[in-house]
């Protein structure tokens, strides 16, 4: 009778493991905040169990670099932008876009009004507040494009090292500042400085926007076909969170809340910046557009005397995750 116990009781373990959750580890570009919706949604409605994952989001910050993570084993796809992806690559790190969840570009320069700052010409002599870190390509490849040196110059500009805040506009430190269209244009206006006041010049609408927000994997991983499968129902399940964030951005937003430790967001500013990423996500179903990354590469490479990588890339993406959805 305990043989037949015992037996039974494997044979239950035996099922029970046979279908065991396939893990997998996302490490986010930035802290817990509507940015990354879709996951989080994806993850509390049950769109990642759907498809036998198990899923641990791991919020990144100022001192968390996604590809170093992936690199160190402690991710099995990163959140990156593009400039920053294809410079690890160029550095060693393999890694290799999977999908784009994210079609347009939220950056932009914001400028107050009251400078005369009418058009990009205009921004001749101005000092701009600019992030580094990678973020400056786009804005290098811009002024490239204009013609107008960053050396200071009266025919010039003066690069201004932003932080990740908007005092320098506030403080009237710079003429023009780098925002997001979901985060720091709303912190200006949520400062006083009202939207009338301002002129914004988005980096799509110059032809120099770079490819935000993309799936990273490590290329040797992708030679294991059951890591392809994993991948493939990641993403499957990931665009279904976004389409949800779409369809309910006040739930999404609510969704955001409730995961992030830190408490530090707003109902307020979780709510108006799920439905601006709503819009750069938008179009997308997470495959790549092979023009929108010959437009990145292009914007790098001509990103003045100093760009971010000095060759065209190959091997940096691939429809092989995608084409199984």
């Amino acid at each position: 009778m305990k043989k037949l116990v015992f037996a039974a009781a494997a044979l239950a373990f035996g099922l029970g493991t046979a279908h065991a959750a396939d893990s997998v580890t996302l490490q986010l570009k930035w802290v817990t905040q509507g940015q990354f919706a879709g996951y989080y949604v994806a993850k509390d409605k049950g769109f990642y169990e759907e498809e036998n994952l198990d899923v641990t989001i791991k919020p990144g910050g100022p001192d968390i670099a996604p590809p170093q993570v992936i690199a160190g084993g402690g991710a099995d796809v990163i959140i990156d932008w593009m400039p920053s992806a294809l410079a690890s690559r160029e550095k060693g790190v393999p890694l290799v876009n999977i999908a784009q969840p994210f079609k347009k570009s939220g950056m932009m320069l914001t400028c107050r009004k009251e400078t005369g700052i009418t058009k990009p010409e205009d921004l001749k002599g101005r000092t701009l507040g600019v992030w580094f870190f990678g973020n400056e390509y786009p804005f290098l490849a811009w002024m490239s494009k204009l013609g107008i040196p960053t050396d200071g110059s009266a025919e010039g500009v003066t690069v201004l090292k932003q932080g990740f805040n908007v005092d320098p506009l506030l403080q009237k430190q710079a003429d023009c500042i780098s925002t997001m269209t979901y985060n720091e244009f709303w912190q200006v206006i949520d400062a006083g400085i009202p939207a009338e006041e301002l002129v914004v010049f988005k980096y799509e609408d110059q032809g120099v926007a770079t490819l935000e927000d993309g799936l990273y994997v490590l290329e040797e991983n992708l030679k294991d076909p059951a890591f392809v499968d994993k991948m493939a129902r990641f993403v499957r399940a990931t665009m279904k969170g976004w389409d949800y964030a779409r369809e309910h951005p006040e739930e999404a937003a609510e969704i955001v809340l409730e995961n992030d430790a830190t408490g530090a967001q707003t109902e307020k500013h979780q709510i108006r910046m799920v439905g601006e990423i709503n819009k750069l996500t938008e179009g997308s179903n997470g495959t790549l557009d092979p023009a929108d990354y010959e437009r990145t590469v292009q914007t790098l490479l001509g990103g003045g005397s100093d760009p971010v990588i000095t060759k065209e890339p190959t091997g940096a993406w691939t429809h092989d995750v995608t084409d199984k959805l």
